[in-house]
Order: structure tokens, then C-alpha cells, then sequence
């Protein structure tokens, strides 16, 4: 067995820390948006479970990647998985609030699922990989969703960006966890994401927020400097996506930021 695929990323459109959870969380309001940039994923029957990042060694502990997890995760659920070898191709940047680790291990699921005949529902392979992570389950059907709860409670939500100019700008910045919600004070949204995305882009610049920008602005600035420069470039909406450390800005035409953005990672699209 030999199967080729890709996993696609996505953008959150606002993001609002609107309380603290007994368990320690937080619960927030987002939506995400799926973005055509992919991980290339190549999955071959093997002796034994292994992983490699394009004929690379990968590093840190392979059995603690998100892929192999998801490998594990079917066994445990009683399905008949056989030895694998997993290589990524990582045209998605990581650490960038793009969702792109979520999306390998959702996708490899899927694969997994049609070609091994497990008939698993999307509803069920949802369920399942929610284990593995908030954003997992996004990624079984990668349409927008608003996403509520740890951001992992979707429902529709009516939005439609075709015919967008989307520019994704990731400077060589790390945020933890820890500091995204450092200077968080969660608060009920002012105003209904689900409304607002219904009216013109160019009017999101003022309800839109998302509010980790609050906790990483301070200490990485030329993240604040990248929105505010895609928005001097004539984009209609700029934003830091999920905990960062990805821009991204809305565009009616396409924009020439090569120049600009050499010392970034740089993706430019259609939606």
C-alpha cells in the first residue's frame, strides 16, 4: 500500500478569550478558515511504524508526532492498522498558528480510513481525533466553521472568501503557550463574530480582534509591524493568526510583498 496526499492549514478569523473553565482552560470563540497550503503526505505498509520529514530524520521523539499518534489512536479503537511509514513534505510552516501538525494527523486518519475500508462516519473520526487536539477534528471536513468551547464545539457559519487575495506572512518568532495567554483577561466578545463576517471585509478591521495580539505585540514587535505594514499595503483585513506567529491579510487584488518579506516565510493565494 502506497498512498500520496495532502493536508491543507487554515486561518482564524477573530479570535475572543471570552472565559476561564474550572479544568483550567480557556473557552474562546473563532472561526476557522481553510487555506490551500499543504503538507505533502506519502504513506507506505512497513516492518514497523516509522516517520520522516521528506527523507529527513525528524527530530525530537517520533512516536510523540501527531501522525503516528493518529496510527496508534485507530489501533486502540480496534481497527486493523498495519505497520507504516509516514513521510511529510512541510510546506506548512510550524509554530505558526496554522493548524498544520492538526491537519497531517487528521488527514493520515482519513487516508487510513478509505483505503483500509474501516468505514468510519466523519462524525466518528471526529470524536475520535479530538483526543489528540482542539483543532484536530477542523480538519476531517476542512469547511469554516465557528468554533467555540476549547475550539473544539463547531457549528456553520456563512462566510465565503472567494475570489480573495489571502497573504500569509510568518516572521522566525516562537510563542509558547504560556505567553499567549500571558496578559489575557478573558471577557464576554462585544460583538458576534458570525454577524459581523456576514458584512464587507474592509468593515472586520473593527470588530474582528483576535485577542492574543494583546499578550504577543509587547514582546515581538515586528509581528504588530507585519500587520500593520499588510494593512499599509492596501490589505482589508490583517490578522494574527490562532497564538501566531502567522499574519495573514485580506487583499482585493494581489499584492508584490516579495521585496518586502524576504527574511519570512511567504505564501501568497486565491481563495
Amino acid at each position: 500500500m502506497t498512498i500520496k496526499t495532502t493536508a491543507c492549514c487554515k486561518i482564524n478569523i477573530g479570535l475572543n478569550i471570552v472565559s476561564k473553565r474550572e479544568d483550567g482552560y480557556h473557552n474562546l470563540e473563532t472561526i476557522f478558515y481553510p487555506v490551500p497550503l499543504f503538507d505533502e503526505i506519502t504513506i507506505c505498509t512497513a516492518e514497523e511504524d516509522g516517520i520522516d520529514l521528506a527523507g529527513h530524520q525528524l527530530e525530537g521523539d517520533p512516536y510523540e508526532n501527531l501522525v503516528l499518534k493518529t496510527v496508534r489512536l485507530l489501533r486502540e479503537n480496534g481497527h486493523k492498522i498495519p505497520p507504516v511509514h509516514i513521510s511529510l513534505k512541510k510546506n506548512i510552516p510550524s509554530g505558526a498558528g496554522l493548524g498544520g501538525g492538526s491537519s497531517d494527523a487528521a488527514t493520515v486518519m482519513k487516508e487510513l480510513n478509505k483505503h483500509l475500508s474501516l468505514e468510519l462516519s466523519n462524525e466518528a473520526m471526529e470524536r475520535m481525533i479530538a483526543k489528540l487536539g482542539a483543532d484536530c477534528p477542523f480538519f476531517i471536513q476542512c469547511k469554516p466553521v465557528y468554533a467555540e468551547g476549547i475550539g473544539d464545539e463547531f457549528s456553520p457559519v456563512e462566510i465565503d472568501l472567494s475570489g480573495w487575495y489571502l497573504v500569509l506572512v510568518k516572521p522566525d518568532d516562537h510563542i509558547s503557550t504560556k505567553e499567549a495567554y500571558s496578559l489575557i483577561k478573558a471577557k464576554p466578545s462585544k460583538y458576534s463574530i458570525t454577524e459581523i463576517v456576514k458584512s464587507p471585509v474592509e468593515n472586520w478591521k473593527d470588530y474582528i480582534n483576535n485577542d492574543f495580539e494583546k499578550s504577543v505585540f509587547p514582546n515581538h514587535p515586528k509581528i504588530e509591524s507585519i500587520r500593520n505594514q499588510l494593512y499599509g499595503i492596501g490589505a482589508s483585513y490583517a490578522c494574527m493568526s490562532g497564538s501566531g506567529s502567522t499574519v495573514f491579510g485580506l487583499f482585493r487584488q494581489k499584492a508584490d510583498l516579495d521585496k518586502i518579506y524576504q527574511d519570512c516565510f511567504l505564501f501568497q493565494c486565491i481563495l
